[in-house]
């Protein structure tokens, strides 16, 4: 084995260190990063041939944590690892976006990069890590990857920037970036923040690259020692034809300008370059066409591509004859759907979002099962983007990686201003459903998710709105021509080379996605595209408050009331009864649901219903179970059981007392149940509490009004001691009569018969009648 070993040393003394040579040694390329305890292991591996008909770069990223790595088992049945779960997607997706751009135009080989967790210590956030594994293993592959990269995250701790902070550091945090890049160049960037300003975020991703500026020259180190530095393998590149080459140009060049110029809808324009397009296909030879199409496909995109970025760039011309700083008209409603909880419609152009609230209890929330994991999400956003948005002819086959992750950055863009519990109980679900798309739908879910959120009550800090941004660059001089582009519609976002997405209130910035497609861009340029995306941002909120400009005051109708309260934790286990008895009964007989937690040495209790009635009911029951019965207090209870003494009354939720008989009335009473039965309902007061036995005296003549001349009977006194000490008399007197006749045979008699051992009268089994205790 040629095993070989690099260290990265951060500014705060941790070690990344870095592996290759031991594991994996038959991939293209393989590598270890380990950091503390935590290790990933990452491999490449690429096809030697080319697919017939690919014209694109078919990479497959996929990021697995192995349970084993923590010491768990996988949930489930099977008990084992299954397809990716989102939050898996997610990291796959940060690995994938800042490495696709690396490849050369002309590599069509199936690439497919795998990064396994395999190790993992419970402090250390291993998606940090991810894409540095990513590149070690691409770094050590003969593969032609434009690379090396590394990706950081950057957090903003108590006010200080940390590179790749833990776990338990994140509370504290008010800005949290995950940044991608070379050496040389910014490639992607995403993250959330708590209404942090342009600069703030800039001067992050500033200290973030200077970090990975460091971690890219380590793997130049490494490739220099392997040999994959300058040595590159050989690829099947793509057959090129001048002549036909310059034929498109010149025959379709003008017209795809005039065309874009048009400002014509989106599904005219694509059918008229597809005119364009086969209006130069019909001059060539049909002998010639199978051979030629791909080429003309090929080269007429690139002709299309550059006379829509040459029309923006010369003329300040977009497709739909916008300006480079203007949003599309926006029109906004909300209570669309009368029975949903909450809902809104939000339309930008062409891109349309129906945005639903839906309001649940603990029990709806989310459980999130990683490896390093495990916890509830109170929130969740689901978008959904159906063919028929684009107008496309197909049948929708489960939710893709695009979705996940355009839901991710929108939930993520909501977060900050939404209440959590204690001050909100309710579990919180958002769901998007794209119904028109030409750009930017996921910034409109954004935008339709807050105003769906004040139309269901939900009482959001403050509104929160979205805007998705381009950048078209000169090739020659990027930092000096150039246009940013406001609200960018699909085909400003194919031809671009940035787009980013930035979320946020009037006050700051909660969420951003960047993707720099680029060499080259200065900081000025993305400051300067920060705050035309921060005025296009504050037009569109401004729009959108003409609609609804706070949160209703109060929940629908039909939205299930919350009440959450606290109690002693001691009483839990009572609430909840043997295996879940008393909880499940009351839930029966009230039609509540109640959800009971031990929150920072409390009970907290929720109960959730429509009916106020019920909610009061469920209410009074668990209070009743948490009370501590005082003397002196009047209680309403029920009779339970009728002995010959007294009564039992449960005064409280499992809290029974004895009404003695001589407490019924005044008078005497000669049986219980002339007074009382089982079933009946009295007020008694609590006369006695034993602090020992936690026994009970209650009495009903307590509460009445004393008769006149009323004479409290005379009770016989006890003889001396009390009754426990006259049974202890009598047992040692009994005693003495046998020790005095000790000398004798207790057996027999003075005549030496045999004498018969007592028994009960008419042989019938001693009775055991209950004690008055």
């Amino acid at each position: 084995m040629n095993v070989i070993n690099k260290q990265i040393l951060l500014s705060d003394g941790r070690t990344i260190e870095i592996e290759t040579g031991r594991l994996a040694k038959q991939a293209d390329g393989s590598a270890v990063v380990k950091m503390g305890g935590t290790m990933l292991l990452a491999t490449v591996t690429a096809a030697k041939e080319v697919k017939e008909g690919t014209d694109f770069m078919p990479l497959t990223v996929d990021y697995k944590e192995k349970y084993y790595s923590a010491g768990r088992f996988p949930g489930g049945f099977m008990k084992r690892e299954g397809k990716s779960s989102d939050y898996e997607i997610l990291i796959s997706r940060l690995i994938d976006r800042p490495i696709r751009p690396l490849w050369p135009d002309d590599f069509h080989l199936e690439v497919f990069v795998n990064v396994w967790l395999i190790s993992a210590e419970n402090d250390i956030q291993p998606d940090a890590l991810a894409g540095l594994a990513a590149s070690c293993a691409l770094a050590t592959s003969d593969l032609p990857f434009g690379g090396p990269i590394s990706e950081v995250r950057v957090a903003r701790i108590d006010g200080q920037f940390k590179i790749n902070p833990n776990f338990s550091e994140m509370e504290r945090s008010d800005l949290e970036l995950m940044v991608a890049a070379t050496e040389e160049n910014i490639m992607m960037v995403e993250g959330e923040m708590k209404e942090v300003s342009e600069h703030d975020m800039l001067e992050a991703i500033k200290f973030a690259h200077e970090e990975i500026k460091r971690h890219c020259q380590v793997q130049k180190e490494l490739m220099k020692e392997l040999g994959t530095f300058e040595t590159k393998r050989d690829y099947p590149h793509d057959v090129e034809d001048e002549d036909l080459r310059k034929a498109v140009h010149d025959a379709c060049y003008d017209k795809c300008y005039a065309l874009a110029k048009s400002a014509k809808p989106k599904h005219e324009r694509e059918d008229g370059f597809n005119a364009i397009r086969d209006e130069f296909l019909a001059t060539i030879p049909e002998e010639e066409l199978e051979e030629k199409e791909p080429l003309v496909n090929r080269y007429f995109g690139h002709e299309q591509k550059e006379a829509m970025r040459n029309m923006i760039l010369d003329e300040g011309l977009r497709l739909d004859g916008r300006a480079t700083n203007e949003v599309r008209p926006i029109w906004c409603a909300v209570d669309y759907l009368p029975c949903a909880h909450g809902s809104a419609i939000f339309t930008r152009g062409e891109t349309q979002s129906l945005a639903t609230v839906t309001l649940g209890t603990k029990q709806d929330m989310k459980e999130m099962d990683e490896v390093l994991i495990q916890d509830d999400q109170q929130f969740v956003l689901h978008y959904n983007f159906p063919p028929f948005a684009t107008g496309e002819a197909k049948s929708q086959r489960g939710v893709g990686r695009r979705e996940i992750g355009h839901g991710n950055l929108a939930m993520r863009a909501l977060k900050p201003v939404i209440p959590m519990m204690p001050e909100n109980p309710y579990a919180v679900r958002v769901v998007s459903d794209i119904l028109e798309s030409n750009g930017s739908s996921s910034m409109a879910s954004v935008c339709g998710g807050c105003l769906a959120l004040m139309d269901a009550g939900v009482q959001i800090t403050k509104p929160v709105a979205g805007v998705a941004m381009g950048l078209i660059t000169d090739e020659v001089d990027p930092n000096n021509r150039y246009a940013i582009l406001t609200d960018i519609l699909g085909d400003e976002d194919h031809l671009g080379d940035m787009d980013f997405k930035v979320t946020g209130t009037a006050d700051g910035i909660t969420a951003t996605q960047m993707d720099i497609k680029v060499d080259g861009l200065s900081y000025d340029v993305l400051e300067k595209a920060l705050e035309q995306a921060r005025q296009g941002r504050m037009h569109i909120m401004g729009e959108m408050l003409k609609t609804i400009d706070k949160p209703r005051e109060d929940y629908k109708p039909f939205v299930p009331r919350i009440k959450s309260f606290e109690v002693d934790k001691e009483f839990i286990g009572a609430i909840i009864g043997k295996g879940g008895e008393t909880i499940q009964k009351i839930q029966a007989e009230t039609g509540a649901v109640i959800n009971i937690d031990e929150i920072d040495g409390k009970g907290v209790v929720d109960i959730a219903t429509n009916d106020a009635e019920a909610m009061q009911k469920a209410y009074d029951w668990i209070m009743g179970i948490c009370a501590v019965p005082e003397v002196g207090q009047v209680y309403h209870g029920k009779v339970t059981s009728i002995l010959e003494f007294g009564a039992f009354v449960e005064i409280l939720p499992g809290k029974e007392g004895l009404l003695h008989i001589s407490e019924l009335d005044w008078g005497k009473t000669e049986k219980v149940e002339d007074v009382v039965n089982v079933g009946d309902e009295l007020d008694v007061k609590l006369i006695e509490l034993d602090a020992k036995s936690g026994k009970l005296r209650l009495s009903r003549r307590a509460l009445m009004e004393k008769p006149e001349g009323y004479v409290e009977p005379v009770r016989r006194p006890r003889p001396s001691g009390d009754r426990n000490g006259s049974r202890d008399n009598r047992r040692d007197n009994r005693s003495g009569d046998r020790r005095d006749n000790r000398n004798g045979d207790r057996r027999s008699n003075d005549r030496g018969e045999r004498r018969p051992r007592p028994e009960h009268r008419d042989n019938a089994p001693r009775e055991n009648k209950p004690s008055e205790e």
